[in-house]
């Protein structure tokens, strides 16, 4: 994004005006009009949905370079060992829906795991967990609530980004989540 110098632009349209017989009107220039970045009012949007919700143990927010993360903790959205949404997941995912289906962004769906290696008749590894949580929060946001499935991916990284040292009960906990990433 370009930045207007003032003093330039000043010069700019009296020049303009000069050359087509205009009078030059400055008026503009001396109202301060500060446009929030579409981003404020997403962020702004989402931190109500958590507050209102009570959602502030389970649900953080983060902005960065690729857009903004809802980091969703697995114990709101799933069973230890399993991706079939809870009834309270969907109270949470209907309540962001709200929100991210009226978005132009696309929206990347991504499943986490810790670094406990899982090995069950159903998931033989952390990589078939993630994805399945990934794939069941996105099908549920597409179907049940409406987003648009052009705009939707799903991805699973299993335990290799996590957010937290897989040192500790609690770090392990922060680790297993879905992130919602509204790109830019």
């Amino acid at each position: 994004m370009s930045n207007i110098d003032a003093n330039k632009y000043k010069g700019v349209v009296a020049a303009m005006g000069n050359v087509f017989g205009n009078e030059t009107d400055y008026s503009l220039m001396n109202k301060t009009n500060i446009i929030p970045k579409p981003s404020d009012n997403l962020t702004s949007e989402l931190d109500k949905i958590i507050s209102n919700y009570s959602y502030e143990n389970s649900i953080r927010l983060e902005e960065s370079e690729r857009g903004i993360t809802v980091h969703i903790l697995d114990d709101v959205l799933f069973p230890p060992a399993g991706a079939i949404l809870s009834e309270k997941s969907k109270e949470v995912l209907s309540n962001l829906a709200r929100v991210l289906k009226e978005l132009p962004n696309d929206i990347r769906v991504e499943g986490h795991t810790d670094n406990l290696p899982i090995s069950n008749s159903v998931y033989p590894s952390n990589w078939h967990l993630s994805v399945d949580r990934a794939l069941s929060t996105a099908y549920y946001l597409i179907q049940t609530e409406g987003l648009s499935p052009d705009k939707v991916s799903v991805v699973g990284y299993a335990e290799y980004r996590p957010i937290a040292p897989n040192d500790s009960k609690e770090s392990r906990a922060l680790n297993r989540r879905v992130d919602l990433v509204i790109l830019k």
